[in-house]
């Protein structure tokens, strides 16, 4: 394959699944536009230098979450790391079959309510289906961390999804407090 053809081969297959990561992280669809747009004008002036080219998926998911990242520091002025603590409280249990009868935009919208720190895993394990060893090299945690927001993320996204089911509005989690 010529190296011209590979480029818009790169898009086609992985532009679906980042945007959706992107809208994701943003929340709003032309930022995950301009997001995914630039994911792929960083992978055209620096993606030839990966050696491996079956880690382009993975490299133009961090290199989109890296931008995200960027772009909130310079709008929020705070660093990233503030951004990803972990929030102080579990949410209580849900009922699994009330959750199984919900149609898939009810359930895209309850993620959008889940604090970032676990909507982004869970959007990357189950929107884009990379591993756990993938979305730690994406997030740049360890992978007991990823378990472990993966598994806190399902259970913010169950009591979501149970609140809704039962006609009451989204709940809110508490936000994170400052650490000293």
């Amino acid at each position: 394959m010529k190296p011209d053809d590979v480029f818009p081969q790169l898009v086609e297959s992985h532009y679906p699944g980042l945007y959706r990561f992107a809208l994701s992280l943003a929340r709003n669809p032309a930022d995950a536009s301009d997001l995914t747009q630039q994911t792929f004008y960083i992978w055209a002036t620096k993606g030839q230098a990966l050696r491996d080219a079956g880690k382009a998926k993975t490299w133009l998911f961090t290199t989109l979450y890296r931008e995200f990242l960027r772009i909130r520091r310079r709008e929020s002025r705070v660093t990233a790391l503030e951004d990803l603590t972990p929030a102080e409280q579990d949410p209580p249990d849900a009922d699994a079959d009330v959750i199984g009868k919900m149609d898939a935009e009810l359930v895209l919208a309850a993620l959008q309510e889940v604090p970032l720190t676990f909507r982004e895993p869970l959007a990357l394990f189950y929107l884009q289906e990379l591993s756990y060893l993938e979305i730690a090299d994406v997030l740049e945690v360890p992978i007991g961390t990823i378990m472990s927001r993966l598994a806190r993320g399902k259970a913010h996204l169950r009591a979501l999804l149970a609140q809704k089911a039962r006609g009451g509005e989204l709940i809110e989690f508490p936000k994170k407090s400052a650490r000293a």
